[in-house]
């Protein structure tokens, strides 16, 4: 077997990854705020267990462990915007919205994506099919929204939810660039170890400013939620995730974004018995098509010569 199928196979299975277990961590998110497990609190001990552990593997199988301040300072940075602002700003959302409503604001992150490489990295120009694709996005957002807005009953909190999320979103986007542009000579599986470790101290952080800590409710179905995000949200899909950013351009990378929700959505509804009305299911189409239409337009735009319809990330050995 060559290297280049093995390369190819090495994407379709971090693919699938990614893809199918992040797309069922919101369900575990969502569980772990049920049990009265407070959101910093949670992710504070998810990478504290996840992020050591990673790097006592790492040792373990004689991977490079040091790192220098530069790279520590990056780590921190990615990890925090990751893994603080994007995931901890998510399950605190998921305490007022859904998880299949929250996966689905998050699904514009390919949109940031597009927006952060044009106007802040490299200045590409948009093609109509990315200005049409940033525009669907925008109005399966407004949709989502205008559904919130519409609940008056349930009060201010769940359209502070929906804010939240879409802030979670950018920070995550400005993760993932940073972490696709900043050359490291750190191995990946090291540096997820490492990104997790200040993830731990910044929620821990975030938990201690916000008085969480005091509100700390430990219950078996919240410690089998955190298991599950700490083995196939951190070790699994996380790890494979980084391993991604690494080797595939980034857009083709954010096309997770529009295979998740489906997935969140769909175990939502059939594990979690949540409402999946007309405003989530249109919002879905909505921006699953304007993200697929980002996504491609951006890899195109950017002079790759990829076959619609094919398979992200398999046609390229960067």
């Amino acid at each position: 077997m060559t290297s280049q199928t093995n390369h190819r196979w090495q994407v379709i299975l971090a693919f699938g990854l990614v893809y199918v277990f992040w797309g069922s961590t919101y369900l575990a998110i969502g569980i772990s705020d049920e049990e009265h497990l407070p959101p910093a609190v949670m992710c504070a001990i998810r990478f504290v267990i996840a992020g050591p552990l990673m790097l006592a593997a790492c040792a373990a199988m004689g991977r490079k462990m040091r790192i220098t301040w530069n790279e520590g300072v990056r780590l921190a940075t990615i990890g925090c915007l990751l893994l603080v602002g994007g995931n901890c700003g998510l399950a605190w959302a998921e305490q007022w919205v859904p998880t299949g409503f929250a996966a689905l604001l998050i699904a514009v992150t390919p949109i940031w994506f597009l927006l952060l490489e044009k106007f802040v990295f490299r200045g590409d120009r948009l093609s109509a099919r990315g200005v049409f694709g940033v525009a669907l996005g925008i109005a399966g957002v407004v949709l989502l929204f205008w559904s919130k807005f519409e609940q008056r009953t349930s009060g201010i909190m769940p359209l502070l939810a929906a804010g939240t999320l879409l802030f979670s979103s950018l920070s995550w986007s400005i993760g993932s660039v940073l972490s696709h542009n900043w050359h490291m000579k750190v191995d990946p599986f090291t540096a997820t170890g490492w990104q997790m470790v200040f993830a731990a101290i910044g929620n821990a952080v975030v938990a201690l400013i916000s008085g969480e800590y005091r509100h700390v409710v430990v219950t078996h179905r919240a410690l089998m939620a955190v298991l599950y995000l700490v083995v196939f949200g951190s070790w699994v899909g996380y790890t494979a995730y980084i391993w991604l950013l690494k080797h595939i351009p980034t857009p083709k990378v954010a096309t997770y974004a529009y295979v998740n929700p489906v997935v969140a959505v769909f175990l939502g509804w059939g594990l979690h018995s949540e409402r999946l009305d007309g405003f989530m299911f249109g919002g879905m189409i909505i921006i699953v098509v304007g993200v697929a239409l980002v996504t491609t337009a951006k890899v195109h735009d950017a002079g790759k010569e990829v076959a619609e319809g094919t398979m992200p990330g398999l046609e390229s050995e960067v």
